[in-house]
């Protein structure tokens, strides 16, 4: 049974951001392939066992749904990097990914819909806003600039944070704990089972989003485990207005 109670408002929204903020296959996928042909330094073998262990598909420059970069962080997939490249998996070489990957990120990064628009629309209407993101805290940061919505950010959180990583809900009680909110007031915006097991894990409500790997036909596997499920963030103030007891919050 949910924590949270469907009859009151939130007053906060917490983000993910692969998949949710930003398109996942059109950022990450040049993206990763970027620092895959980096770290492989001109042999082709090891490019090779990157794309393998990393189920990405080179004609199409995207990752597979069941691939471990789609929901992970780069210290759940680093060991399987470091071992095709033949080289230890140490703190500098996951720092190292994450160096990489924030600048190719960068280059390439593809928002969802307009969320500078979104996230000032939501402000305005009084929520406190945070992202909660397996990718890294300066990687989030670093990209939460670049889609303008930094101001609007009063938490961003990484698998690095020292909060742990989803699906486990420490970033989640971490924003709550920061706020003194109650958790029942919070809702968790994401496109991955590990969005929605986090939020069910710290009692929030969970609204799932279509617009990651899998698109439409994540609804199966997500459906029951959200307590909304929306195509995309574009949908996210129409369904706030339809929860809010008197329409729109201002």
């Amino acid at each position: 049974m949910q924590a949270w109670d469907q009859n009151a408002p939130f007053d906060a929204i917490l983000f993910d951001k692969d998949g949710t903020l930003i398109d996942f296959d059109a950022t990450w996928g040049p993206a990763a392939f970027a620092v895959m042909a980096n770290l492989a330094d001109g042999d082709g073998a090891a490019l090779e066992e990157l794309m393998r262990v990393s189920e990405y598909v080179l004609a199409e420059r995207r990752f597979l749904p069941s691939s471990p970069l789609v929901a992970g962080s780069s210290a759940h997939y680093g060991p399987l990097w470091a071992q095709a490249l033949g080289r230890g998996c140490d703190a500098d070489f996951l720092a190292l990914m994450d160096r990489l990957f924030l600048e190719a990120g960068l280059v390439h990064l593809a928002p969802i819909g307009d969320p500078q628009a979104l996230c000032r629309d939501l402000e305005r209407r009084g929520y406190l806003l945070g992202i909660a993101t397996n990718d890294s805290q300066a990687s989030a940061q670093a990209q939460a600039r670049a889609l303008g919505i930094d101001a609007q950010m009063r938490f961003v959180a990484g698998y690095d944070s020292g909060h742990g990583s989803k699906p486990e809900p420490g970033m989640i009680t971490a924003f709550v704990a920061a706020h003194a909110m109650a958790p029942a007031r919070v809702a968790l915006v994401g496109d991955s089972l590990h969005d929605l097991h986090a939020a069910r894990a710290a009692g929030i409500c969970a609204i799932a989003v279509l617009s990651g790997p899998r698109g439409e036909a994540a609804r199966v596997e997500v459906a029951p485990f959200a307590d909304y499920v929306i195509p995309s963030i574009v949908g996210l103030p129409a369904l706030l207005d339809g929860l809010a007891p008197s329409g729109l919050r201002d």
